[in-house]
């Protein structure tokens, strides 16, 4: 019985980005490959009465200053070097995330997703601007008028109203959360837990990792 390890993500969330950034080491040298799932951050923010830190952090001493701190760490530790803050931000990601889950269906996800980020937090765009979405998509390769017209239909819409109530059943309240099995981790900073937590359970029986 393999192992299932999840990196739930919005392609909105600045922390989902620098976290992925991460993934691939952890995938080196656990010998586990990540499942990506799309869900809708703005969905899991209304259903558990959630904000975002642009919003929950605005008007507080000291904290932002402090978080920010802790991102150029993270920074450093993983050697990000193309992440760039997005001036539009926040930016609604209803169409991005619709395009993701249209991307997994029509098996052009890996290419969507990087030019997804590209676009949000490497050479940051306004794309919740249909047009600068679509332009953005062209000048990346990615056949992104079929993704738009993939996305209109209601298996689409409905796989991430799926997959974003099924975080927020199974306790997300956020993005970038992971789980590992049945294990839960939200945020960039778990990344140490949630390698070991592949390493403990990837030791494990597979009837006690069930």
């Amino acid at each position: 019985m393999i192992l299932k390890v999840e990196f739930q993500f919005d392609f909105g969330s600045p922390n989902a980005y620098l976290a992925e950034v991460a993934i691939p080491g952890i995938e080196q040298r656990t010998g586990v490959k990540f499942d990506y799932v799309p869900v809708l951050l703005g969905g899991i923010y209304k259903a558990t009465g959630n904000m975002s830190p642009f919003d929950s952090l605005r008007g507080i001493k000291n904290k932002p200053e402090y978080q920010a701190l802790e991102t150029q760490r993270f920074i450093r530790r993983h050697n990000v070097t193309k992440f760039r803050q997005n001036p539009f931000f926040p930016v609604n990601t209803l169409m991005l995330m619709r395009g993701a889950v249209a991307a997994q269906f029509e098996g052009m996800f890996e290419p969507y997703f990087r030019a997804a980020y590209h676009h949000m937090w490497e050479e940051p765009k306004k794309m919740d601007d249909l047009q600068i979405f679509r332009s953005a998509f062209i000048s990346s390769g990615v056949d992104i008028d079929r993704l738009i017209a993939r996305a209109q239909q209601d298996d689409v819409k409905k796989r991430l109203i799926d997959l974003t109530n099924d975080a927020v059943s199974r306790g997300a309240f956020g993005s970038p959360t992971f789980f590992v099995g049945k294990e839960m981790f939200f945020g960039k900073d778990q990344l140490r837990d949630v390698e070991e937590s592949i390493l403990e359970q990837t030791r494990l029986p597979a009837r006690e990792r069930a």
